[in-house]
C-alpha cells in the first residue's frame, strides 16, 4: 500500500445532501446578480447610461468628418442602448464578483492541487480579458476607425448607427477579449495531456496561419486592425508554451510523477 493509500480524503466529511448544494447554488446566483445590481445602480445615477455610451463611442466620433455625428435609427434607440451599454457595464466590471461567487460554489469540492490549478487559471483569464478588451478599445479602435473612414467615398456621408455601432463594438470586444485567453488554452491542453510542451513547440507554423485566419474575419478590412490581433496571439501563444511547463511543475497531484 502507497503512502497516498494511508492518507485520509481532503474531502472526507465534506459531502453535502443534493438539496443543500441547489440551496448554496441559488444564494451564490443571488449574490452575484445582487452585486452586478449594485453597480449598475450606481453607474446609472454616475456617469449616467448618455455619459457612458459617449465614452464608448469616443474613438468613432473622433475618427468622423468634421461636422458629422451618430444617428438613431429606432424610434427608442437613444433610451435603449444606452440603458444596454450600463448593463454590459455592470456586467463586466462584476465579473470577478461573479467568478468569485462560483469559485466559492466548487472549491469544497476540490483537492488542494486542484486549487492550486483553477484559482490561478481563473484570476488570469479574467484579467487577459480585461486586458483584449481595453487594447482593442485604446489601441484597435483609434488605428482602425480612421482608416476605414479614409476609405469612404466622397460622396457618401458617414453617420453610423447608435445600435449598429454596439454590436460591432461587442463582438470585437469578445473577440479580442477571447484571442486573449490563448495563453489559458495553452495551459489546459498541456496540463490534461491533450498535447506535449515538444509539440506545442512544434505547432508554432501552424498556429501563426491559423491566428492569421482568424484576424481577418474578426477585425475590421485593414491591416493594422488585423495585425494588432495577429501579434498579440502569437506572443500569448508563446507565453502559454512557458507558462504551461511552470503549471504542469506546481500543480501535478501528489502522486503524480509528471
Amino acid at each position: 500500500m502507497t503512502d497516498s493509500d494511508n492518507k485520509e480524503d481532503e474531502l472526507a466529511g465534506t459531502e453535502q445532501p443534493f438539496v443543500q448544494h441547489l440551496i448554496e447554488l441559488r444564494d451564490r446566483l443571488l449574490r452575484a446578480i445582487y452585486g452586478i445590481g449594485a453597480i449598475l445602480a450606481v453607474l446609472l445615477f454616475y456617469p449616467g447610461p448618455s455619459r457612458l455610451y459617449d465614452l464608448l463611442a469616443m474613438p468613432l466620433v473622433k475618427a468622423l468628418p468634421e461636422g458629422s455625428r451618430m444617428i438613431a435609427v429606432g424610434v427608442v434607440s437613444p433610451f435603449l442602448v444606452p440603458i444596454k451599454v450600463s448593463v454590459m457595464a455592470a456586467i463586466a466590471l462584476s465579473l470577478p464578483w461573479i467568478l468569485y461567487q462560483i469559485w466559492a460554489f466548487v472549491a469544497p469540492g476540490l483537492y488542494k492541487h486542484e486549487r492550486k490549478l483553477v484559482l490561478p487559471l481563473v484570476a488570469a483569464s479574467t484579467l487577459l480579458f480585461y486586458l483584449g478588451a481595453s487594447f482593442c478599445y485604446f489601441f484597435v479602435f483609434g488605428q482602425a476607425f480612421p482608416a476605414i473612414q479614409k476609405m469612404a467615398p466622397i460622396s457618401v456621408a458617414v453617420s453610423p448607427d447608435i445600435e449598429a455601432y454596439l454590436d460591432f463594438v461587442i463582438t470585437m470586444f469578445i473577440a479580442f477579449g477571447v484571442a486573449f485567453e490563448v495563453p489559458i488554452a495553452v495551459v489546459i491542453l498541456a496540463r490534461m495531456g491533450v498535447v506535449t510542451i515538444a509539440q506545442l513547440k512544434s505547432f508554432r507554423t501552424y498556429f501563426v496561419v491559423g491566428a492569421a485566419a482568424v484576424a481577418g474575419l474578426v477585425t475590421p478590412p485593414d491591416p493594422v486592425s488585423m495585425i494588432a490581433l495577429l501579434i498579440p496571439m502569437v506572443l500569448l501563444y508563446e507565453l502559454g508554451i512557458q507558462a504551461a511547463r511552470l503549471f504542469i511543475r506546481h500543480t501535478a497531484a501528489p502522486d503524480d510523477p509528471s
